[in-house]
């Protein structure tokens, strides 16, 4: 571990200590709340949550992980750029593919693919997930936003923590909703039964989605959904939790009668401001094909979105 420490000055004073210790180091506000939640950010020699509001004088001292003894290689894999410039892509991921090399995951990802198709990734968050601001689960198809370079990617971060950046997402659940719309407010934990999965914990981060119907079909219902936090697998457990899983989710209870490798959930649009320019930007990606074949069984109107 690197230590880094600092005492807190007139500009810290009365700010959030994620907030602070994120513009200090480079990092992301969500590395940072990682650290703080493995207790490598202590205040005045005690470890403090995020939230902490930082006094004048206070020392801070931050243990910083050492990068990944593995990295991540080019590999040429076929990838959908839908929008590139000199410090942004947005990528199209299709279904089945992970974003980033992991345990048990090492090669053939998103990662793996952008770094031989882009002549840059931001490098903020290590040599295993280079340019990745956030993610998508590996049976999720859609957009996402990829920095070429660490202040597209600290911007980009902010924009998602503090909800300028929207993310919109369509999605087939088991059964008929009755709400035409509403919020989903449960906190999100990792599961205690299995490290692997998430779970609805009152003593979790908040965990907010926006959801609305957008068609019926008696046993099915086609969703709107919209992401107010970023939690691992927050649409999912949030659909699991309400009793209506997506369709195709083995893992939270979905249903299976149309031979799927996965769930129905699609993320269609990315609307954020360019970290440059301030331009808002506004993406869209078509339901992917595996998607609109169930949709067209079921008789849907909704098939572009």
């Amino acid at each position: 571990m690197d230590k880094i420490s600092f005492f807190a000055e007139e500009e810290h004073a009365g700010r959030r200590l994620d907030v602070v210790c994120s513009e200090e180091c480079e990092l992301t506000r969500s590395a940072v709340r990682n650290l703080i939640d493995d207790g490598l950010i202590e205040v005045d020699g005690r470890a403090r949550k995020s939230g902490h509001t930082i006094k004048l004088g206070e020392l801070i001292t931050i243990a910083v992980k050492q990068p990944e003894v593995c990295s991540a290689q080019p590999e040429d894999i076929p990838i959908e750029i839908v929008y590139e410039d000199e410090c942004i892509a947005v990528v199209n991921k299709p279904q089945g593919m992970v974003t980033h090399p992991a345990a048990g995951n090492p090669n053939n990802t998103l990662v793996n693919a952008l770094m031989y198709k882009l002549d840059s990734l931001s490098s903020i968050n290590g040599v295993i997930r280079p340019g990745i601001v956030h993610r998508l689960d590996k049976d999720t198809s859609g957009l996402l936003v990829v920095a070429k370079d660490n202040r597209a990617h600290l911007d980009l971060a902010e924009q998602i923590a503090q909800k300028s950046a929207r993310r919109l997402y369509v999605g087939l659940v088991d059964g008929n909703i009755k709400a035409d719309e509403g919020v989903i407010n449960a906190s999100i934990a990792r599961s205690k039964r299995d490290r692997k999965l998430m779970a609805i914990d009152e003593n979790g981060r908040p965990a907010t989605t926006l959801f609305k119907v957008r068609e019926r079909f008696g046993t099915y219902s086609l969703m709107d959904f919209e992401l107010k936090t970023g939690r691992t697998h927050q649409i999912r457990v949030h659909c699991k939790y309400i009793k209506h899983p997506i369709v195709g989710d083995s893992v939270y209870g979905g249903s299976n009668k149309f031979g799927l490798q996965g769930q129905l959930l699609h993320a269609h649009t990315l609307i954020l401001l360019h970290p440059v320019s301030k331009e808002q930007m506004t993406f869209s990606a078509p339901l992917p094909e595996h998607f609109v074949n169930v949709l067209k069984k079921l008789g849907s109107r909704s098939i572009d979105l």
